[in-house]
């Protein structure tokens, strides 16, 4: 395993306001109750996952993680597919730090970068995914980092994604927003959090529509790009470089 600090074309920390969010040791400790709570499904969606890049990959894969810290996702693709090897890049050095923990007995399969998609090697690599991160990115920002990692990609290797993604329409987004909020509830989240949590999303997070994601993906250079996920307000998507 191979810590990298962030190069000469580093963005950073401070560049993202959410990378604050996870600089708080309390809400490291607790990151991994967040997803299963609030995403429906979301341990089945890492197994869609290793599904899907095992389509195509080759017995012995390099993958690239975006958005890699907790490791939760890491430890599923790392102890499924003992001969693949991973490269993660994430923001937040606390992150990364509680994901070397995770995934300790596969360290040695996985490098860990601090910094931005800049900071990732330049491959190529046999598949990349980025889950739960680029609803963070505005849209300009978020094109361009799809861009990086398209780049980055071997000829025909997927990129899988899974983010945020609510309707533009004021009806739809309002309902999209409720079954966010009452699917927390339902995980046990107390009402008032989910509340808040809706809330914060609604005004902070940089909302991009379902269909707007899927054209950004090909204007990122993807052929083929479709829907393999929805739950609720969540999405997945699979397009190949």
């Amino acid at each position: 395993m191979r810590n990298r600090a962030p190069g000469r074309k580093a963005v950073t920390e401070q560049a993202n306001p959410f990378v604050e969010m996870f600089m708080d040791p309390a809400r490291v400790a607790r990151y991994s109750e967040g997803p299963l709570n609030y995403v429906p499904g979301f341990n089945d969606l890492h197994r869609m996952i290793v599904v899907l890049m095992r389509e195509n990959a080759p017995p012995f894969a390099n993958i690239l993680v975006h958005g890699a810290g907790g490791g939760l996702e890491l430890d599923v693709f790392a102890r499924t597919n003992p001969d693949w090897s991973f490269v993660g890049v994430d923001p937040a050095k606390p992150m990364l730090d509680a994901a070397a923990e995770r995934l300790e007995g596969v360290m040695d399969r996985i490098e860990l970068h601090h910094g931005y998609i800049d900071d990732a090697p330049d491959g190529p690599f046999d598949a990349a995914t980025s889950l739960l991160t680029l609803h963070f990115l505005d849209a300009d920002e978020r094109q361009r980092t799809m861009n990086e990692i398209v780049r980055r990609l071997k000829r025909r290797a997927p990129l899988i994604v899974a983010h945020s993604s609510f309707p533009s329409g004021h009806a739809e987004r309002k309902t999209a927003l409720s079954r966010y909020r009452d699917f927390a509830i339902t995980s046990g989240v107390e009402a008032d959090m989910a509340q808040q949590a809706m809330e914060a999303v609604s005004t902070l997070l940089p909302n991009v529509a379902p269909e707007e994601n899927m054209e950004m993906m090909r204007q990122a250079g993807l052929k083929n790009v479709t829907s393999f996920y929805t739950g609720f307000s969540w999405h997945g998507w699979i397009g190949y470089a």
